[in-house]
């Protein structure tokens, strides 16, 4: 069996480690998987002899906070956690400064006699106040860890700071030990500490909406026909499989079912990813959160509740991201021998000056003994050893800001130099996600651009995708489109209106024609357009055959060039698609890619994910929809196209400001340069440190000089960090973001239609919208387009902008 904990309090990889081995070593457990950027705990173990029960006590005695399942109220105890740490840091940053000034003016010689002797007395009590105040918690966490024989950061913390109490109060008794410096050292650490395990909380507790959003794609209402006849609207909550709910022209289709009446074209895109609706009648399947087109259906539910598909979808993001690989930095590689080896200097001293003193000189010297190995643990402390990567990749972080490249993720950096293989999905990702008219095949004596105004004239009253890449092309070649009249939509097969007189329907070839001999002489170039992935629209006048439309989705224009790039840095592409195998395959065909997983539903693609993991092969995802989801949370990294859904986005360790996929190689560039980054600080850091441990041990290092040491080998990890530069600027470029209140949004269909609106002009990169804030974000470069122009184009499809 599997239990899934949300654990609160984990601050780095030791946190990661001390977990899954208290767990592991539990009766019963089969495999632990921890993730630390989620906060998330997955146990497999035999319910025979493991209990849940037993695993959330030992979870607790480590220090750790066991949040609830309920994904709000988790969310409400992760803030609440944040707000513990922040008053903590803020209570024993007061400390720090009182006790520095303090120290400050003794070391400049400004205290009088009395001032002397009373810091004397005021240092322990600020030290005992932080030490036992705002860190009693890191206390408690050390204690459980040393007692399960787990060493971590929150050992050596307290072994530390627990040193500095005790050279203070020594030095009561014998001047050798410094009274206020000691003291200041235990105040320091502590104070340090509880930034580092602030700082942490900040960027890992940023609870994902990811799930949330998800579940909201579901309207909260539904139309239930009761047996009575009566239609009632209800709760989503109240609705049971069986239940016959009515779903009008635009809605969201509250509930997983079948279509007992009516017929309708669905946009089933979180699914498939596809933009093309699918056409729905009697008997068909239809998916809670989809959207409702044209016709009214009636709807048996059949999955409701925890069974529906985003509800399943929702858990296996869950899954997917407690099962994600663990990440290891450098620096905890690093640390797990370095905490060892401070306390075997520390031993060392004691022992070599005491025993080692009386063999040599026949005298133990127990006081410069205890000095030293006091002296050990305070300069052992690895203030810069714990700086070394977040600076790297602070600095990191900026430099891919520039190329918009957003890292949601530090961990990220430390995977993407190991990455060996990248997942594309194809729609919105490796394609511009919109149907555009590729070809026209002109039949008889109609011209191409006859064909295209009798077509986009027939087809100007429709909303369907085809329907408006006809439009736009168009308008595109400038025609005159005359106003059609009897416009009737036959959902699932075209559309039929009168223009200039004549009789003009549009849609599939059989259903244009009313006559599939008519085809044949054309059989060929439908067979052509459909094998390059086009979908194939026939215009029929008056019944005659007048031209083949073919529709595709185009590849964005730098996705050759990106992945040709991948290709040459020794990285494999991979395309997941939910997409037919034959449209799958043409577009493989023409971006070089070997790879090609079709037809692949959401929970499918974080299994194969996971599949191509096996090996411990470094995997990036790069996706754009609500299906992606899982597959972006499972990657070792996830990349998110900027212009995608929230959901995708929220899934994603890095997101894509625009949609240049030259980026993923650009990420992955500066994902290797700042691991080179967190290499020299580690060395930076390690001369101090490295070099400082075996000094103190001989006696030879004041804590004063320690404390001096540890701010020298923080400043120079904080020159290294953000002097020079990573890489080069050759594709960084001047961006700006627009934030616009549209208050007309109602859905994700609305989104969708303002989205596609702006991707197509030139200067803009990239767009997203919230519909449950009612705001639209656009990426643009100001040299090519301005926000009256951004503004313009919304207002042309319908909607107002506050």
């Amino acid at each position: 069996m599997k239990v899934q904990y949300r654990v609160g309090g984990m601050a780095c990889g030791f946190c990661v480690g001390t977990i899954e081995k208290a767990l592991g070593r539990l009766p019963g457990v089969r495999a632990v998987h921890v993730s630390l950027a989620h906060e998330e705990a997955l146990v497999e173990y035999d319910p025979a002899r493991g209990a849940p029960v037993r695993f959330e006590r030992t979870l607790g005695a480590l220090g750790y906070a066991v949040r609830s399942l309920d994904r709000a109220r988790a969310a409400d105890e992760a803030q609440e956690e944040l707000r513990r740490w922040r008053d903590d840091l803020a209570f024993a940053a007061g400390l720090a400064l009182a006790s520095l000034g303090a120290m400050t003016l003794m070391w400049l010689e400004r205290l009088p006699p009395a001032g002397v002797a009373a810091l004397y007395w005021l240092m322990p009590l600020l030290a005992l106040a932080t030490v036992f105040g705002p860190g009693w918690r890191i206390l408690e966490m050390a204690w459980a860890s040393l007692r399960r024989g787990i060493l971590n950061q929150h050992v050596l913390l307290e072994f530390g700071a627990l040193a500095g109490l005790a050279g203070g109060f020594l030095g009561y008794v014998d001047p050798a030990f410094p009274v206020p410096d000691f003291f200041a050292v235990s105040i320091f650490v502590t104070t340090y500490h509880l930034l580092s395990a602030y700082v942490g909380a900040l960027v890992r507790i940023r609870a994902s909406r990811a799930v949330q959003k998800l579940l909201a794609l579901a309207p909260p209402t539904a139309r239930v026909l009761r047996e009575d006849g009566e239609e009632r609207t209800v709760a989503l909550e109240e609705v049971c499989a069986g239940d016959r709910v009515r779903v009008r022209p635009g809605e969201s289709i509250p509930v997983d079912g079948e279509v007992l009446e009516g017929g309708s074209t669905v946009d089933e895109s979180l699914v498939t990813g596809e933009p093309i609706p699918v056409a729905k009648s009697r008997g068909d399947e239809v998916i809670g959160g989809s959207l409702n087109q044209l016709g009214t259906l009636l709807v048996r539910a059949t999955r409701v509740g925890e069974e529906s598909f985003l509800s399943r979808v929702a858990r296996q993001v869950e899954e997917a991201r407690a099962m994600k690989p663990g990440v290891l930095v450098l620096v905890d590689r690093v640390l797990e021998v370095y905490f060892p080896a401070v306390l075997a200097f520390a031993a060392g001293a004691f022992v070599a000056w005491t025993l080692g003193a009386w063999a040599i000189a026949g005298e133990a010297l127990p006081i410069r003994a205890v000095f030293a190995s006091l002296a050990v643990l305070v300069m052992g402390y690895p203030c810069a050893l714990g700086m070394a990567t977040p600076l790297a990749m602070i600095r990191g972080g900026g430099m891919a800001a520039e190329r918009g490249i957003l890292m949601r993720a530090g961990e990220a950096f430390q995977v993407l130099k190991d990455v060996r293989a990248v997942v594309f999905d194809k729609t919105g990702t490796l394609t511009a996600g919109r149907p555009r008219v590729v070809e026209v095949t002109p039949l008889g004596r109609c011209t191409r651009e006859e064909a295209l105004r009798l077509a986009a004239a027939a087809e100007g009253a429709s909303e369907h995708p085809l329907a408006r890449a006809i439009a736009e092309a168009a308008s595109e070649a400038g025609l005159a489109v005359p106003q059609a009249e009897a416009f009737e939509a036959v959902p699932g097969r075209g559309a039929v209106a009168r223009v200039e007189g004549r009789t003009v329907a549009v849609g599939k070839p059989e259903f244009a024609t009313g006559n599939g001999a008519a085809l044949e002489a054309v059989r060929g170039a439908l067979e052509r357009m459909q094998g390059a992935a086009q979908t194939t629209v026939a215009v029929a006048v008056e019944g005659e055959l007048a031209a083949v439309i073919g529709i595709a989705d185009p590849v964005k224009p730098d996705a050759r060039e990106a992945l040709a790039r991948l290709k040459a840095a020794g990285i494999a592409p991979v395309m997941l698609t939910g997409d037919n195998a034959r449209t799958a395959a043409a577009v493989a065909r023409s971006l070089g890619i070997d790879d090609v997983r079709a037809e692949v539903l959401p929970h499918e693609k974080a299994e194969a994910v996971r599949a191509l993991q096996h090996g411990h092969t470094r995997v990036a995802m790069v996706g754009d929809g609500i299906n992606d989801a899982p597959a972006l949370m499972q990657a070792d990294v996830g990349i998110a196209i900027g212009a995608g859904t929230d959901i995708a986005i929220e899934s994603a360790d890095i997101v894509l400001v625009g949609e240049r996929l030259e980026a993923v190689a650009e990420a992955i560039a500066i994902g290797r340069a700042s691991y080179t980054k967190t290499v020299q600080n580690l060395v930076l850091a390690f001369s101090f440190n490295g070099v400082g441990v075996p000094l103190a041990a001989a006696g030879l290092v004041h804590p004063v000089w320690a404390m001096i040491a540890m701010a020298a080998s923080v400043t120079a990890v904080l020159a290294n960090s953000f002097g020079g530069r990573l890489v080069g600027r050759r594709h960084a470029a001047p961006r700006s973001e627009l934030r616009l209140r549209v208050p007309g949004i109602h859905c994700e269909h609305c989104v969708r239609t303002i989205r596609e609106a702006l991707i197509g002009l030139e200067g803009v990169e990239g767009a997203s919208g919230d519909a449950a804030q009612k705001t639209v974000t656009v990426a643009f470069r100001p040299e090519a387009i301005g926000a009256p122009a951004i503004r313009r184009a919304i207002r042309a499809r319908g909607y107002e902008v506050a």
